[in-house]
C-alpha cells in the first residue's frame, strides 16, 4: 500500500529555484486535444495486443473509429466554430485553433493508418477461427446465388438513387451515413456521362455485414451493393463507384437564457444538427482525384485538409461492434457476472440496512448496479414510509428499470421530482422522451438551472421513520444507466447521514428553482459554487502541511484533466515537494517528472477490459486523510459550468477499498500506461508473474472475496461479521 511515508523526492525545493520556473509558460501545459488523441492511441493498442482475446481486439478497434467520430463532431466541430468567427485567442499550451486543428489532423491520419494495419491483420487472425469478412471474388455459386436473392428482397426496396446533374442538384448527405458515389453512362453515348449518389441502409435499416447461411462468413453490405447495382441501373453502364462518408458538427447548443421554451429548443437543436456544417470526408483510397474535389466543393470541404483516405479498408470501423458479438467464447474476454453486494444481499428492507450501518460502497460493474441502485428505487417506490424521492438524470437507457421505480413511486401516492439534462450531448432525443413519460405519469419533471448543464449523480429519499422524517441517499460517479453499469468502472454511496441529507435538499431546491441564495453546504461539494475553491483549498493546505517528516500526498484518479487552475495549483504542491499520483483516462495537461518542478508527480493511464470513469479526490491532510468521490472531472466545464456532486467517503472500510482501488491501478504494469516529462505516454510492462494481473482483474478478484466470506459467514463458518475491513 502506497503511503506518503514511501515517496521518494519529499525534500522542499529551493525557494530560489522553484521560483524561476514561471507557471504561465504555455510549455507547462499539454493540449487538451492531443492529449485526447493520445488516449485514443492508447485504446488502439489494445486492439494491437496480442495479449487480449480475439474478438475483444476487434471491439477495441470499433471503439478506436466510434471515439474519432465523435472527436470530429465535438472537438473538431468546435475549433471549426471558433475559426469561422475569426477567434485568435490562443489556449493556455500556445495554439491558435487552426493550429490545434492541423496538429489534430496529423496524429488523426497517423492514427487511421495504424489502424488500417491492424485491421487487416485481425482479419487474417480471425480466417484462422474461420470467422470471415469477405469480397465476392471469395463466394462461390451457392454464396453469389444467395446473396443475390437477399439484396432483391431486402436491401433493393429500401433504396433511392438520386442523380446529380442540372436538373437534380447535389443531395443532402446525412451524418455519419455510408454514400456511393457511381459515375454511369447510356449505352451508345460514351461521350455523356453523369453522377448518382446512392445511400447504403445501415444503421437501424440494415446490419453492415451480411452473415452468409451456416457459418461465420459475413459480406460487408456496400459489397453485395456494389455487385448488385445492374439492379438499381438497369441498362446503365457504371464506369465507377467510390464510397464516401461525412461527419457534421454537433456543436448547435444555443444561449437558452433567450429561450422562452427549453424543451422546444433543444427539440430545434435537433432538429438543425442534421443540417450542421459537415467537417470531415472520409473517401475509399481509390477515389480518383475529381471526383474527390468535385465532392469537396459540393460539401464545403477543402479537400487537401478535410478529406482523409480511408485506403483500400472499410469505411466506418465503429460497424465492427456488429462482429464483437459472435459466440465463439474463446475469442472473447473470461465471462464475468457482477456479484450482488454482500450487505444487502441479507437484508429484506434496504432502509433500515442503510440505517444500521451509515453508509455502504457500491462498486461498478464489479457489483451488480440492479440489485444496489435500481433495488433502492424500487424499495422507495414501494415503501409506505417513503413520502419523496427527488434525483438527477443525465443518462439512462431502455433496459435500466430507473424510469418505470419513478412511474411506480408517482402513482403509489410518492412526491417524485426529478431533474433531466435535455442537454446530454447525444442523447437529448432519448431525454427527451423519458421526460414526457414521467411526466405524464404525474412526475415533477424540470431541466436544471438555466446556464448550467446537471451532470450530478444523486438521488434523495425521504422516509417517515420511527423518529420522523429522515434522509436517504445515493450517490455515485456513473449515470443511473444499466448498460455502462456493466461496462464502466464506477462508484456509488448509499448513506442515511443527514448533513449529507440537508445538502441534498438544499442542492434540489436550487436545481428545481434556479434560485441561487447564498446556500450552506455542510459537507457536500457541488459545482460550480463550492467545488473548485474546496479542490484548489485543500491542495493549498497540502502545501502548507507539507514537510520531511510529514511529506504531502494528493492523489485524483479521474476522466480528465484539463482545468488550468487546478493544473497550475498541482505544479505548486509539486515544485514544494508534495506527492502527486494523478490516474487520468484520457486529456491531461499536467506534465510529470519537469525537473524543479514536478519530479514528485506522476500520471498514470488505464486502458482495459472496463471503461475507467470512476472520480476519486484523495488528500493526505497530515494524516488525517480526506477522500471523496463524484460526477465531476478536473474541466473548467464540469467545476464552473455544470451543476455537480461530489462527497466525503467516511468510515475505516470505506476508505480501505476506496485505497485498494486508487493502490492497485497505480501498481498496474499490464493495462497502465505512464507519462513522461514531454507528455509522451510509454506502456509499462509486467515484470514478474504477480504483474501480468491489471488493476481491473483485482477489482474482480476482491468483489470474489467478498462473496466468498459472505457465504462463509452465513454458513456459519466464520463468527466474525465479514462487513468489516474487508467488506466495507
Amino acid at each position: 500500500m502506497l503511503s506518503p511515508e514511501s515517496s521518494e523526492s519529499t525534500e522542499p525545493r529551493d525557494a530560489d529555484d522553484a521560483a524561476a520556473i514561471d507557471l504561465k509558460d504555455p510549455s507547462l501545459y499539454l493540449n487538451r486535444e492531443l492529449t485526447w488523441l493520445a488516449f485514443n492511441r492508447r485504446v488502439l493498442a489494445e486492439a494491437e495486443d496480442a495479449r487480449n482475446p480475439l474478438l475483444e481486439r476487434v471491439k477495441f478497434l470499433a471503439i478506436v473509429s466510434s471515439n474519432l467520430d465523435e472527436f470530429f463532431m465535438k472537438r473538431i466541430g468546435g475549433l471549426k466554430q471558433q475559426l469561422g468567427a475569426g477567434m485568435l485567442k490562443k489556449t493556455v499550451d500556445g495554439r491558435t485553433p487552426r493550429e490545434q486543428i492541423t496538429e489534430c489532423y496529423e496524429l488523426v491520419r497517423e492514427q487511421e493508418r495504424i489502424q488500417q494495419g491492424v485491421f487487416r491483420n485481425l482479419r487474417a487472425a480471425l480466417s484462422e477461427h474461420d470467422i470471415e469478412i469477405l469480397q465476392y471474388s471469395q463466394l462461390n455459386r451457392d454464396d453469389l446465388d444467395f446473396l443475390r436473392a437477399h439484396f432483391h428482397d431486402n436491401i433493393f426496396p429500401l433504396i433511392t438513387p438520386q442523380s446529380i446533374d442540372p436538373a437534380h442538384p447535389f443531395p443532402f448527405i446525412s451524418n455519419l451515413s455510408l454514400n456511393f458515389i457511381v459515375q454511369v453512362r447510356f449505352p451508345n453515348q460514351e461521350d455523356h456521362t453523369s453522377l448518382a449518389r446512392i445511400k447504403v441502409p445501415t444503421g437501424d435499416s440494415l446490419p453492415r455485414f451480411i452473415q452468409l447461411p451456416g457459418r461465420n462468413h459475413y459480406v460487408p453490405l456496400e459489397e453485395v451493393m456494389r455487385n448488385n447495382l445492374d439492379m438499381l441501373l438497369p441498362e446503365m453502364e457504371v464506369i465507377s463507384e467510390h464510397m464516401f462518408r461525412v461527419t457534421r458538427n454537433s456543436n448547435t447548443e444555443r444561449n437558452e437564457e433567450h429561450a422562452d421554451d427549453l424543451l422546444s429548443m433543444i427539440e430545434s437543436e435537433l432538429r438543425e444538427r442534421r443540417f450542421a456544417p459537415i467537417v470531415r470526408m472520409q473517401v475509399e483510397g481509390d477515389t480518383d482525384d475529381t471526383l474527390r474535389g468535385m465532392l469537396a466543393a459540393e460539401l464545403g470541404l477543402d479537400e487537401h485538409a478535410d478529406v482523409f483516405d480511408a485506403g483500400g479498408d472499410m469505411l466506418a470501423m465503429r460497424d465492427l461492434f456488429q462482429l464483437v458479438g459472435i459466440d465463439e467464447p474463446e475469442l472473447h474476454d473470461e465471462p464475468f457476472q457482477p456479484f450482488d453486494n454482500p450487505l444487502l444481499k441479507g437484508s429484506s428492507n434496504l432502509f433500515h440496512l442503510i440505517r444500521e450501518r451509515g453508509a455502504i460502497l457500491l462498486q461498478h460493474p464489479y457489483e451488480s448496479f440492479g440489485t444496489s441502485v435500481e433495488r433502492f428505487l424500487k424499495e422507495a417506490a414501494h415503501d409506505p414510509k417513503v413520502r419523496a424521492i427527488k434525483m438527477t438524470l443525465y443518462r439512462t437507457s431502455s433496459d435500466t428499470q430507473v424510469i418505470d421505480n419513478l412511474v411506480r413511486a408517482a402513482r403509489n401516492g410518492k412526491q417524485v421530482a426529478v431533474v433531466v439534462e435535455l442537454k446530454a450531448r447525444f442523447d437529448e432525443a432519448a431525454n427527451i422522451r423519458w421526460a414526457a413519460r414521467m411526466e405524464e405519469a404525474g412526475i415533477h419533471v424540470t431541466y436544471g438551472v438555466v446556464g448550467l448543464k446537471t451532470h450530478s449523480k444523486i438521488v434523495l429519499v425521504v422516509r417517515n421513520d420511527y423518529n420522523g422524517l429522515k434522509r436517504y441517499l445515493h450517490i455515485g460517479t456513473g449515470n443511473y444507466h444499466a448498460g455502462t453499469a456493466r461496462l464502466y468502472s464506477d462508484l456509488g454511496i448509499l448513506t442515511n447521514d443527514q448533513d449529507l441529507g440537508r445538502d441534498a435538499t438544499e442542492l434540489f431546491n436550487y436545481l428545481t428553482t434556479g434560485y441561487t441564495p447564498e446556500r450552506y453546504y455542510r459537507k457536500l461539494l457541488p459545482a460550480p459554487k463550492v467545488l473548485k475553491a474546496a479542490l484548489l483549498a485543500r491542495i493549498e493546505r497540502e502545501r502548507k502541511l507539507h514537510s520531511a517528516e510529514k511529506p504531502g500526498l494528493i492523489q485524483f484518479k479521474m476522466n480528465a484533466l484539463e482545468d488550468v487552475d487546478i493544473t497550475r495549483a498541482l505544479y505548486e504542491a509539486t515544485r514544494d515537494g508534495v506527492r502527486v499520483d494523478l490516474i487520468v483516462r484520457d486529456t491531461c495537461r499536467f506534465r510529470p517528472g519537469i525537473p524543479g518542478l514536478s519530479d514528485t508527480g506522476r500520471v498514470i493511464s488505464i486502458v482495459g477490459r472496463f471503461l475507467e470513469h470512476t472520480r476519486i479526490y484523495y488528500f493526505h491532510n497530515g494524516g488525517d486523510e480526506e477522500y471523496f468521490i463524484g460526477s465531476a472531472d478536473c474541466m473548467k466545464r464540469n467545476l464552473e459550468s455544470r451543476v455537480e456532486v461530489v462527497t466525503p467517503v467516511d468510515g475505516e472500510g470505506l476508505c480501505e477499498e476506496l485505497r485498494f482501488m486508487i493502490d492497485s491501478q497505480l501498481a498496474d504494469f499490464r493495462n497502465g500506461w505512464e507519462m513522461d516529462a514531454d507528455g509522451v505516454y510509454t506502456r509499462r510492462m509486467p515484470r514478474n508473474d504477480d504483474e501480468e494481473i491489471d488493476a481491473q482483474q483485482r477489482m474482480i478478484e476482491r468483489a470474489k472475496q467478498r462473496e466468498r466470506q459472505a457465504k462463509q459467514y452465513q454458513r456459519g463458518k466464520s463468527r466474525r461479521p465479514v462487513a468489516g475491513r474487508n467488506l466495507r
